[in-house]
Order: C-alpha cells, then sequence, then structure tokens
C-alpha cells in the first residue's frame, strides 16, 4: 500500500479560458471543472487509477465535499476529524497551455487535529510501502512537522518521499540528515531554494541539452543523506540523482494545456516503476511519461496508464559523478 498525506487539501476548481487573461478584463470561459486536489491527494489519484493500492491521508469535516469527490473517484482515504471545510483553490487555464493559480491557504489546524494527523501517518508507515508527504502546510502546523515526521517515519519499514516547497522544505532540510527522505522530488526552483543556484538557469541548461548543473545540485542533497533527488525541470525534463549514478530524461514535444498536477503524476509514475523494482533509467522515464501525460490533459483531469508514454521519453545515464563530501552553506541547507 501506498500512503499519501495532505495536510491542507482542496477542493482544485479550474477555469479554461477561450482567449489569453487579460488582467482587469471579462473573459468569458470554455469550460470548468472541480476535483478533489493538493499534492497528496494527486498522487493517491493516479496510483488508484493505476491499479495500485493507495491511502490518502487528510483533515477533513465530516460532510466535507471533498470526501465525496474522493469516492466519486476511487480514492480510498483516511479523514482525521476536524470541523473546517477544504478549502478550494482555483485555476485558469489559458488556450496556450499557461496556468494561474490562486490558492486559499486552508483552515487552521488545532492541535489535536495536527497530532491525529501525525500519529495515522506513523501508524499506517509501519504496514506500507511508501508513504508520501505532499504539498503545504495548513496555518497551526509548525513549519518543521515533515522534518519530525520523517524522522519518526524512519523507524518504521516504508520508504519515504518528500515533495514541498519554502518554508517546510527548508525547515526539513535544516534537520538533516535525521530528517533525510528516501525520496525527494524538487522541481527548479524548489532545487534552487536548497542549494543556492538559479532555477530558470537549471531549466534553461537542461532544455539546451546540459543537465549537469542540476545534477550537480541534486548530489549536494545526497552529501547530506537524502536517498534518491528526482528533479523536476519542466518541459526540459528531469534528473534522477542517486548514490549510483544520474539519469537525465527528455520528454516528446507536446501542445501543453496545463500544468497542474504534472510534478505529482511523475512521482506517482516514479512510484509505480519502483515498486515494480524497475532500475533507475526506467524510473525516470515513467515519472516523465506520467508528468508529460497531465500537461496534456485539462483541468484538473489526471493521467491513467493508456495516457502515459514511457517508450516515447529519452533517457540518458550520465557519468557517474563523487558526491561532494563539503557541507553546504548554511543560508541554504540550515
Amino acid at each position: 500500500m501506498i500512503v499519501t498525506l495532505t495536510a491542507n487539501p482542496s477542493i482544485d476548481r479550474t477555469v479554461m479560458l477561450d482567449s489569453e487573461m487579460v488582467r482587469g478584463g471579462v473573459h468569458r470561459a470554455r469550460g470548468a471543472a472541480s476535483d478533489p486536489g493538493g499534492k497528496g491527494v494527486n498522487v493517491a489519484r493516479v496510483l488508484t487509477a493505476s491499479g495500485v493500492q493507495a491511502m490518502a491521508v487528510l483533515p477533513a469535516a465530516e460532510h466535507d465535499p471533498l470526501l465525496e469527490a474522493l469516492t466519486a473517484k476511487g480514492v480510498r482515504y483516511c479523514a482525521v476529524p476536524t470541523t473546517a471545510l477544504a478549502r478550494t483553490n482555483i485555476t485558469v487555464s489559458e488556450p496556450g497551455g499557461t496556468t494561474t493559480k490562486i490558492n486559499e491557504p486552508g483552515p487552521e489546524l488545532s492541535r489535536e487535529t495536527r497530532d491525529a494527523l501525525f500519529a495515522a501517518i506513523v501508524d499506517l508507515g509501519r504496514d506500507a510501502t511508501w508513504v508520501v508527504l505532499s504539498g503545504s502546510l495548513p496555518p497551526g502546523i509548525p513549519v518543521d512537522w515533515y522534518a519530525e515526521l520523517v524522522t519518526a517515519l524512519r523507524a518504521t519499514p516504508c520508504k519515504v518521499a518528500v515533495d514541498t516547497s519554502d518554508a517546510p522544505l527548508l525547515a526539513l532540510a535544516a534537520s538533516f540528515p535525521a530528517s533525510a527522505p528516501d525520496l525527494i522530488k524538487p522541481n527548479s526552483e524548489e532545487l534552487a531554494q536548497l542549494t543556492g543556484v538559479d532555477g530558470g538557469d537549471l531549466e534553461r541548461a537542461a532544455a539546451a541539452g546540459d543537465p549537469i548543473a542540476a545534477v550537480d545540485a541534486s548530489r549536494i542533497l545526497l552529501a547530506r543523506g537524502i536517498g534518491a533527488v528526482l528533479a523536476t525541470l519542466g518541459s526540459a525534463g528531469a534528473v534522477l540523482v542517486t548514490a549510483e549514478g544520474a539519469w537525465f530524461a527528455t520528454p516528446p514535444k507536446i501542445d501543453a494545456i496545463s500544468t497542474v498536477g504534472a510534478g505529482d503524476s511523475s512521482l506517482a509514475g516514479y512510484i509505480l516503476a519502483d515498486i515494480e523494482r524497475c532500475a533507475p533509467e526506467d524510473r525516470i522515464r515513467r515519472a516523465v511519461a506520467y508528468g508529460t501525460a497531465a500537461t496534456a490533459l485539462p483541468g484538473t483531469t489526471l493521467p491513467t496508464p493508456d495516457q502515459a508514454h514511457p517508450d516515447s521519453v529519452s533517457v540518458r545515464a550520465l557519468d557517474p559523478g563523487v558526491i561532494p563530501s563539503t557541507t553546504p552553506s548554511s543560508s541554504t541547507l540550515s
């Protein structure tokens, strides 16, 4: 079983425009959709659609429409009781694939709810293959909460993956190696937050066929105890870096419709390949295939196996490098 945690779940509302958005203007929507959301929920949705047993752990009120939406998608969940309804996130999708996101902060969680979430995750982790900690933290949860969770989960047999950003990500890194997960999935900007590099430069170099800067930045994280880094680099693809080597995957050229859920789909694709005991090059191939498939779908639609095409993804093994022995500067990883 794969367990996902979404501490700040949402109803994701996507509005699709028939022309480019103009600030201050009036626009006509050509369509709209609502789906259960939050990064961990998205991972669970993709895994469930792929026939893998997944459990989405989240805080939710008894009659929250979010729970009805999860049931409609066939996603199993463990809802820790709370009083407030889930937030609503709005995505505006333009014809050329540009998306604008407006995310509510989410309701504040009580200490009791926070502790119950923590206990539920650790308990489920004892029988899980993977535990995925994804997304932002709502008001009421301290920024070092993921670090505490990873440290606790390391005492269980499961593997741990983390996909977060900003203060929770930096707080996690500040506690390495005690809080170092088996897998971290940063995008280029999150990798920049962790290592002090420029995220835009990483994507531009990778798009030109040179992923070495992204690989070197990822190896800094390996030196701090992380098992593997899956760094997604937008339309340029992704790099996977482990102690055994590094791989660069490039997707086929497609017309992107929406980027919503692409990173979550990539993480789900990686886990799908990992539980099948695939080689590293096939894990990143599946990750990029699922992420690419997500960008070709409208709104908050997430890919199914028949929409992901690993054979269309090019993977190149890079020369194995030496993991840096020096400690990164305190301004980035502490």
